[in-house]
């Protein structure tokens, strides 16, 4: 009897392969033939958005999106030649689709929260920008997460869908960016004085922006010294190099003219505390 089992089971394996067997083949071989008519496919497009003049941020999401869509494409046409119905396949898809879509949600989210970000722009790859307490250069856009670079030479990458819903400071949006050194005096300096020192030093920076203007302004007047806002224009891209120049230039022309940052004073009275020790 335990021959007659293996006998009949092979015989039923035999017949299962010859059955199936063919639908194997074609698949094992549209599998190898699509996979390489995805890296073609791959390639031409890269070639022909890095020849067109869309934005760079739209090249990296298209080409994360196709590769997603030619893939799934790709498993659809491998189901239909094992010989799985549309109807079947669609409805299979459709349960996974739900299921996926729930244990996903934030996934789902990154999504559309990249499609936002494409669609009005608040910043592109190269910009600078600040959100959620990190500021760095926009390195890469993709279907779902967007990756800065910091000034410290750290990579993070961020959700999209946190992204956009997020403040954006765009540092770069715009071309030119004001620079603004806060500065402090005693009440005894001259403001006409300080005001022309501290323009002189300023205007010969080689980056500024010729055509806005250089100012230097009383801000407010504190509690043991006057302080004062100096400013100027500078291109947004050059804004951290000049700055720290800028204020460097001010402190050394100031030391040479003699002028010193002030220190908080307090004054002591020998007759009022004489009284109250008495007391």
């Amino acid at each position: 009897m335990d021959k007659d089992f293996w006998l009949q089971l092979k015989e039923q394996l035999l017949n299962f392969l010859i059955e199936i067997g063919p639908e194997i083949i074609y698949a094992v071989v549209g599998f190898i033939i699509g996979i390489f008519l995805i890296k073609v496919t791959m390639n031409l497009l890269k070639r022909t958005l890095k020849r067109s003049r869309v934005e760079l941020s739209l090249k990296t999401f298209v080409e994360s999106l196709s590769v997603f869509l030619l893939y799934g494409l790709l498993i659809f046409i491998i189901g239909s030649i094992l010989g799985i119905k549309t109807t079947s396949f669609i409805a299979v898809f459709g349960a996974a689709g739900i299921a996926i879509a729930l244990a996903l949600q934030g996934s789902l989210a990154n999504f559309a929260g990249g499609v936002l970000i494409l669609v009005f722009k608040p910043f592109k790859v190269g910009d600078l920008i600040h959100v959620n307490n990190n500021l760095g250069y926009v390195q890469k856009i993709d279907i779902l997460y967007t990756r800065i670079k910091t000034f410290d030479g750290r990579m993070i990458t961020m959700p999209n869908g946190n992204v956009s819903n997020s403040d954006v400071d765009n540092r770069t949006m715009e071309p030119y960016r004001r620079i603004d050194l806060n500065l402090k005096f005693s009440f005894e300096t001259d403001i006409d004085t300080i005001r022309q020192i501290t323009i002189n030093a300023l205007k010969k920076h080689p980056k500024l922006v010729k055509d806005l203007p250089v100012d230097i302004r009383l801000d407010e007047i504190g509690e043991y010294e006057m302080k004062l806002k100096a400013r100027c224009w500078v291109e947004s891209t050059e804004y951290w190099p000049v700055f720290w120049e800028q204020l460097e230039a001010v402190k050394k022309a100031l030391d040479q003219n003699g002028i010193e940052i002030p220190i908080p004073k307090r004054a002591v009275y020998q007759g009022v505390t004489s009284r109250l020790e008495e007391k």
